[in-house]
């Protein structure tokens, strides 16, 4: 049987302050037509579709309209929550959606109760199992009380050994005959962050090792970390990575989702589709007349700009005139103060506010005489008016 694995699509998600619904759009459109090129027998999608517990109209509209088109192609379509999504309305929604043909989850649930999911594929016929693993908060594992009274490293291995049960117990109903998948939106160890991820819910210290996905797996198709990679454990451990980059550290990662072929019998062939509807993110570096002639190479590329000239009243201004499409403006480290200067000025106690404000700007590499002169102004003018009090 074929299916086609994705995840981390955060349907809602904005670029300082750039709303990308259109492009999220496209990806998704993209998406339904691999899943329909391919004639997959189902699409699994490993949480974190939508960006914030509480999605917009529009978000929640286009993640509706996308599920019900990839199940009108025909194949199984299963969902589950991750850490962005809210597993409670999921799981709400689930009778609905399930009238559909589409398998929603947002809580773990017990085999019988819907936690294993089984279908035929329509290729073949061959029986498949799905072993669902939505995202697991740490509180469920590690209790106020734990924390107070226990050491980090049980703590830690609470939430290993919490995982560990919750997954042996789904795939305890894995079989000889059955294409046998495993599904979860997890932190497994030694993964690497794709770079936009919640890092208070992805840190190692709650992670768990590839190795408690079993062999009797023919696949695992996690969600959670956005980079595309593949984890050594005894049967194939796949994150699919986003297939849109959600911010600048995630520019350089590929963007594809994974087309999978697996039997009963023999090993998963992973084919990696590249997904490329979304503009892409580009860090740029140069001082503003460098810029202005490079913007034509830019294209309509997203950018995060390093200005390399010290900062000044109007560099934002000058940066968005010659870049539009210039989403964050940094000041180049090297330009932007150092700790030798700091060393140098250490006491901010002392001197008139002049003085002072005369050093912070040399801290902070900011060399503008207009600046200056607007502080002299706005010093002089407070101190008339505390003078006439």
């Amino acid at each position: 049987m074929k299916f086609l694995h994705t995840s981390d699509w955060h349907v809602g998600k904005q670029l300082k302050g750039r709303d990308r619904i259109d492009e999220q759009r496209a990806v998704l459109r993209e998406i339904v037509g691999v899943a329909a090129a391919h004639e997959v027998d189902a699409v699994l999608i490993s949480g974190d579709l939508y960006e914030n517990a509480v999605p917009s109209a529009a978000a929640q509209q286009l993640v509706v309209r996308t599920l019900l088109q990839l199940r009108d192609l025909g194949c199984e379509v299963i969902a589950l929550a991750g850490n962005h999504d809210h597993p409670g309305t999921f799981d709400a929604f689930r009778p609905l959606m399930g009238r559909s043909g589409i398998t929603l989850l947002g809580n773990a649930r017990p085999a019988d109760k819907g936690g294993v999911v089984r279908f035929k594929a329509r290729s073949d016929g061959q029986d498949t199992s799905v072993a669902l693993l939505p995202f697991l908060s740490q509180r469920y594992a590690v209790r106020a009380a734990n924390l107070i009274t226990n050491t980090a490293s049980e703590n830690v291995g609470a939430y290993d050994q919490m995982v560990r049960d919750v997954l042996a117990a789904l795939c305890a109903e894995f079989h000889d005959d059955t294409v046998n998948l495993a599904m979860a939106h997890l932190t497994v160890t030694n993964g690497i962050w794709g770079g936009g991820e919640r890092q208070a819910q992805s840190i190692f210290e709650y992670s768990v090792p590839a190795s408690i996905f079993p062999a009797e797996c023919s696949y695992a198709a996690l969600g959670h970390l956005h980079r595309r990679q593949a984890l050594p454990a005894a049967c194939p451990v796949i994150y699919s990575g986003a297939p849109i980059a959600v911010d600048f550290g995630e520019q350089d990662n590929p963007s594809v989702v994974c087309v999978v072929e697996a039997t009963a019998s023999t090993p998963a062939r992973i084919t990696d589709v590249p997904i490329s509807s979304a503009r892409k993110l580009r860090t740029v570096h140069g001082t503003v007349a460098e810029l202005e002639a490079a913007a034509e190479g830019f294209g309509d590329d997203y950018l995060r700009v390093m200005v390399r000239e010290p900062a000044r009243s109007g560099l934002r201004e000058a940066i968005s005139d010659v870049l539009p499409n210039a989403l964050e403006v940094r000041i180049d480290p090297e330009f932007s103060g150092s700790a030798e200067r700091s060393a140098q000025h250490k006491d901010r106690t002392t001197g008139s506010p002049q003085e002072l404000f005369e050093r912070y700007c040399e801290q902070s590499g900011v060399k503008d005489d207009a600046v200056a002169r607007l502080f002299a102004r706005l010093s002089d003018e407070v101190v008339a008016q505390e003078a006439s009090a």
